[in-house]
């Protein structure tokens, strides 16, 4: 029994497909279109889903949605009834939308899925994220917490998943969100909403918490069990364009970031002082959710579940045993919460937990054979070399050893924000201009950005204080002590960016300046090819971490078929690249300009 299950219309729509409970096929829509965070009707995720099973639309039993429309635009009139005449422009902006498109989802569903004629059902927007926490979780019983900015109308929900059922006890609801206060600083810090909170994130550990009593004096009343209420006179997303407003940039005597303005150690100590909070908000709710459930384990979903450092203080303060996060934690998770939930709930299938999880180590996009890229390197004259299979790990490592750059384009493209070794860019972890390296000349990013190791999952202890796999990058931990370099007293002294340059440990390259990491552990079972490059460079150079960032450059997704990866290797200074078994040299490419005949190639399909 094939059910499809889809999100769209806020951000990061995508689709998945699952068979008889099992997840064959999940993407989002902004790999296929190139189009970053794309929130249009996922067309082209979901035809790929279907393809990946061989199937048509006639062959679905149900399709799900991850969210209830007519809920959300209840809310959207409730706000602007509230707040009017404030937000006419927001209104007038918002309803031609709604109005022609989003409240006719049923209809458009029908249409987009020709010869489609079963049932299609619609999760609640927390649900879905529940049921995406906890269904692909190793618990057979959990507690489950979800928290983003807003679905229909709750921000924060938590309840408890025992085998196939999930009930959710408690809420809190819009405009008090937790995810939406992270939004409103990410904006006030000069990063884009919905999609530059990882970065301020990144940016807090550069400054000081000097401002976390002013946000919980004016901004947040938090209590005890961790659940607060905003106070709305500071901000402007109820019925306005922007985050924040004139009352809230008083407040902290400075108007926003200008985006790509460097940051000063004002905004550092802004970013830090917000993550203080949000940290410590994370970590009553969870606490407060153990006192009530006394259950040992802990599954999270929604969008501030992507706050890595939160979930890292979570696992090692809270009462729980252990964590799971959902490593699609947004919105385009949902698409498949949604559809387990209509196997598991609605169809009342049973579920038998495995070990890991079922999620398979979120290899769920689409993938190439030799043949389909030999194609595509041989149709353009591109240069390369045809490895074999036992070289590979062997010769990956050795340029690895020697400061190069490479590009992974192997296997399943990875679902979720995260690359994971098979849409990925590694260096060596070992070098202190690596970072700068990426940073600058091949990610085109922000330098202050830190990046993240993949570690052989059984040597992590090894190298930081984890003691637990964390395959999906969503746990932060320090670096262990025996590895950190010991700071001069003038060294200890230096703010904000002065720290970028510091040597912080034998792994420079990932250890961020607080000397914390995001980790990626890799399993031998999940991943046989990254491992064994992995543990290749481990033999030739005693050390088992390499680093690890998604295949993109700054604005764009991560790169979804050959001809996106060729493209990426060809606008940076990457060294080589690895796709499939063929190795590019960018030494023996043509250029991208000045060559009419090989762009035009270059344009076929």
């Amino acid at each position: 029994m094939f059910i499809l299950g889809i999100s769209a219309f806020y951000h990061d729509s995508a689709a998945c497909l699952i068979d008889n409970g099992k997840i064959l096929a999940a993407a989002q829509e902004e790999r296929f279109t190139r189009i970053k965070h794309d929130a249009s009707f996922p067309k082209e995720a979901i035809k790929y889903c279907l393809t990946e099973a061989k199937i048509n639309p006639k062959n679905l039993s149900y399709v799900a949605f991850y969210d209830k429309p007519f809920l959300k635009f209840e809310r959207l009139l409730e706000t602007y009834l509230t707040f009017a005449p404030n937000g006419i422009k927001s209104f007038l902006e918002a309803m031609p939308v709604w109005l022609k498109k989003k409240l006719w989802l049923k209809d458009m569903l029908f249409r987009e899925l020709p010869g489609y004629k079963g049932k299609i059902i619609f999760s609640e927007h927390h649900l879905s994220h529940a049921a995406a926490a906890f269904y692909p979780s190793p618990f057979k019983q959990a507690a489950i917490l979800t928290v983003d900015g807003v679905g229909e109308w709750a921000t924060t929900t938590f309840g408890v998943g025992n085998n196939n059922q999930i009930k959710l006890l408690k809420e809190i609801h819009f405009p008090h969100s937790l995810g939406l206060l992270y939004s409103a600083f990410t904006y006030y810090t000069g990063f884009k909403v919905n999609s530059g909170e990882y970065k301020m994130m990144g940016l807090a550990p550069y400054g000081r918490p000097v401002y976390t009593q002013k946000i919980l004096d004016n901004l947040i009343d938090v209590k005890v069990d961790g659940s607060f209420k905003l106070n709305l006179e500071y901000f402007n997303y109820c019925t306005g364009l922007t985050m924040t407003n004139r009352k809230f940039h008083r407040l902290f005597g400075a108007e926003p970031r200008p985006a790509e303005s460097t940051p000063t150690q004002f905004y550092m100590d802004i970013a830090r002082s917000i993550q203080d909070v949000t940290e410590d908000i994370m970590l009553k709710m969870a606490n407060h959710v153990y006192q009530l459930t006394k259950e040992k384990y802990l599954c999270l979903a929604g969008g501030v579940s992507l706050n890595c450092v939160a979930n890292g203080r979570i696992l090692r303060e809270s009462r729980f045993k252990e964590l799971w996060i959902q490593p699609a934690a947004g919105d385009a998770g949902g698409a498949l919460g949604a559809a387990l939930l209509v196997w598991h709930q609605y169809l009342e299938r049973d579920r038998r937990p495995l070990r890991s999880d079922s999620m398979n180590g979120a290899y769920l996009g689409p993938q190439f054979s030799d043949a389909q890229i030999r194609q595509f390197l041989d149709n353009r004259s591109i240069n390369y070399r045809k490895l074999s299979t036992e070289q590979i790990p062997k010769i990956t490592a050795g340029l690895l050893d020697h400061q190069k750059v490479v590009g992974l384009f192997q296997g399943r493209m990875e679902f979720g924000p995260r690359a994971l070794g098979n849409r990925s860019i590694i260096g060596d972890a070992r070098s202190a201009k690596t970072q700068k390296i990426m940073n600058l000349k091949i990610k085109f990013r922000e330098s202050f950005r830190p990046f993240a190791p993949t570690v052989l999952e059984e040597d992590v202890n090894q190298y930081f204080e984890l003691g637990r796999p964390s395959p999906y990058m969503l746990l932060v931990a320090n670096v262990r002590k025996k590895l950190r370099l010991q700071l001069t007293r003038k060294q200890k002294q230096l703010l904000g960016l002065n720290l970028l340059n510091l040597k912080r440990s034998t792994i420079p390259a990932i250890t961020h300046v607080d000397y914390s990491a995001r980790i990626q552990t890799v399993n031998k079972k999940i991943n046989l090819l990254y491992h064994s490059i992995i543990n290749a460079f481990k033999q030739k150079t005693g050390c088992s971490v390499i680093v690890n960032t998604s295949f993109n450059v700054r604005g764009e997704p991560i790169v979804c078929s050959p001809k996106d990866a060729y493209l990426c290797f060809m606008r940076t200074d990457m060294d080589y690249l690895l796709m499939g078994s063929f190795l590019i040299d960018k030494q023996k490419q043509k250029s991208l300009t000045g060559d009419s005949d090989w762009q035009s190639q270059f344009k076929l399909d």
